[in-house]
């Protein structure tokens, strides 16, 4: 399976490759699909490691606390 960098980088190439807009309706089809593919799996990545991160987040008497990501940041 491809690391999330890996899977970002070919989803950037299909959406270079379709904005410039030469290609047969077929293969943009396909390369659409498959972009569509690629962004669930980016997005369910980011939203584990956004799961991760808010587990770890310390209080100051040493319990963990969910919080945001990024912390809300006070007015």
């Amino acid at each position: 399976m491809p690391t999330f960098e890996e899977s970002l980088k070919k989803l950037e190439s299909i959406v270079d490759q379709l904005e410039k807009g030469d290609l047969p309706l077929e293969e943009s089809m396909k390369l659409f699909e498959e972009g569509v593919n690629l962004s669930a799996v980016c997005k369910q990545e980011i939203d584990a490691a956004e799961g991760k991160v808010q587990l770890l987040i310390k209080q100051r008497d040493g319990s963990l606390k969910t919080e945001p990501f990024p912390p809300e940041k006070p007015f």
